[in-house]
């Protein structure tokens, strides 16, 4: 693992699978944030930066711990039921303290410290339930953060605030109601109507039934259940519990084991959140880059060709090369408009699919049509115009007339003798004179064929170093600059896809 995916957490916090997750689903968040830089909207970057602070604040506690909340009005038992589901007098009862006013916090497993310190749990009100002697018992809790929260319907402001305060952080509510208080308007007005939505996430549990005859303990539950639909809250289960008897207590136990084996509310939230940020970032990018046939840079080449006069250029090499021309063939200024023209046709080509500040970023970065126009002068400055005629077809051309001399000579050499009336000509010199002037006449024409060759051959050296030039000024002032910011579009969006679950 790199130094920039290095997942910080804080020691004593429980950290499972689903923190080592979460962090590195964060780290690629905040990584796409860095390679995006000003390609992404501020208000996402902004909005974003937020999520990723929230997350790994609650990273650094770990989200693998389940927290059940018991709550409840004066009177309910409320301490009770926490103290028979651990197993343990731990939480003040009775007449030790008639009102709950502080968080206790039972946890099996690890201790939780941090999760517990960011609850504001004091330390004397933290006890860890497994230990050796319970063997595999308090095991199906294992992970389990179990708080006893302060009386809703307390006198005392500051208890109600703290409730309110933790009910937004806990994976299950378990309502614990009394057979006198279950119909409290307090409960219903100031807290079950306002998690309408929320019933997958609570549980009422009708305790002290131990202190109402049992013939009418059924009609009770149902009576709770008729004011929580009256609430607006369906299908929440109803649970008679006696904290005293011990009646319901294990079954609770059993429903405690099955959430803490699902996925904490925490992690979920996280989870949530962080891809609610991974769609916005998302959102920021194209669904894909353009096709690497969309990358050649050989319409471009093209332009540039006739923005520099090169096909004028070669074909004014061949024309001295073949001895139509003697004056020397030279590049002239380029074409503004030509230059300007290749530039946008390639922006036009690479933009498509990609949003408005990234198609922006490739034109800042690619050569400006001034910086084209001047590299693409420069490129040709070392492109050799070779405009010499060929050797071969000079050397052939005079080997070409000293052998038709010869042959014209010795056939003026031949017909003088017969005019003269002298003696004939010898039959020898009739024919090679003959011979010489056929081998001069396609001497000739070898050295015109030379010259031609040479100068396809010329002018086709000067259209393929001057194209290698102009193919360099493309792909190192086009095409480089816009691979770069292609690559960092898609590693924005593998990341983004990466934090995604």
């Amino acid at each position: 693992m790199s130094e920039a995916e290095q997942v910080h957490v804080t020691p004593g916090a429980v950290h499972g699978e689903e923190t080592l997750e979460l962090a590195h689903r964060v780290v690629a968040l905040d990584e796409s944030l860095v390679v995006g830089g000003t390609r992404l909207e501020p208000a996402v970057v902004a909005r974003v930066s937020r999520t990723i602070d929230g997350v790994r604040e609650r990273i650094e506690l770990g989200v693998d711990q389940t927290v059940v909340a018991l709550v409840g009005g004066t009177g309910s038992g409320k301490s009770s039921l926490f103290n028979a589901v651990c197993g343990l007098d731990f939480a003040d009862v009775g007449v030790k303290r008639p009102t709950t006013s502080q968080i206790t916090a039972c946890v099996w497993g690890e201790d939780g410290g941090p999760l517990l310190d960011w609850l504001t749990v004091a330390e004397d009100r933290r006890i860890v339930r497994e230990s050796l002697l319970d063997g595999d018992t308090e095991a199906p809790l294992r992970g389990l953060v179990l708080l006893d929260l302060p009386d809703h319907d307390s006198i005392e402001p500051a208890h109600r605030e703290v409730v309110d305060r933790l009910l937004p952080q806990a994976d299950l509510l378990v309502w614990v109601v009394d057979p006198q208080k279950y119909a409290d308007d307090a409960l219903h007005t100031g807290y079950l109507q306002r998690l309408v939505g929320h019933e997958a996430a609570m549980v009422v549990v009708l305790n002290q039934v131990d202190t109402v005859p049992a013939d009418v303990r059924e009609a009770l539950a149902l009576d709770v259940g008729r004011l929580l639909v009256e609430d607006g809250l369906t299908g929440v289960d109803v649970r008679p519990v006696s904290a005293v008897t011990g009646e319901g207590v294990a079954e609770l136990r059993d429903l405690l084991a099955a959430v803490v084996r699902t996925r904490s509310l925490a992690a979920k939230r996280a989870g949530a959140e962080v891809n609610d940020a991974a769609a916005l970032v998302a959102a920021q990018v194209g669904l894909r880059e353009p096709s690497p046939s969309a990358l050649g840079v050989g319409d471009v080449v093209e332009t540039l060709v006739g923005a520099a006069g090169l096909r004028a250029v070669a074909d004014a090499v061949a024309a001295v090369v073949r001895g139509g021309s003697r004056s020397a063939p030279a590049f002239g200024a380029v074409q503004a408009d030509a230059v300007d023209l290749a530039r946008t046709a390639w922006l036009a080509a690479v933009s498509p699919g990609l949003p408005r500040r990234w198609s922006q970023d490739i034109a800042e970065r690619v050569a400006t049509a001034a910086e084209l126009r001047l590299a693409v002068a420069d490129s040709l400055v070392g492109v050799a115009v070779a405009a010499r005629r060929s050797g071969w077809a000079a050397l052939t051309t005079v080997a070409a007339i000293v052998v038709l001399g010869v042959g014209l000579l010795l056939a003026a050499v031949a017909v003088g003798s017969r005019l003269g009336g002298g003696e004939p000509a010898n039959g020898w010199t009739t024919a090679g004179a003959v011979a010489l002037v056929v081998v001069g006449l396609a001497l000739l024409v070898l050295a015109g064929a030379v010259r031609r060759a040479a100068a396809r051959r010329r002018a086709a050296g000067v259209l393929r170093a001057g194209r290698a030039a102009l193919e360099q000024v493309a792909l190192v002032r086009l095409a480089e600059p816009t691979q770069a910011v292609l690559a960092e579009h898609r590693r924005v969006r593998e990341l983004a896809a990466s934090a995604i679950r």
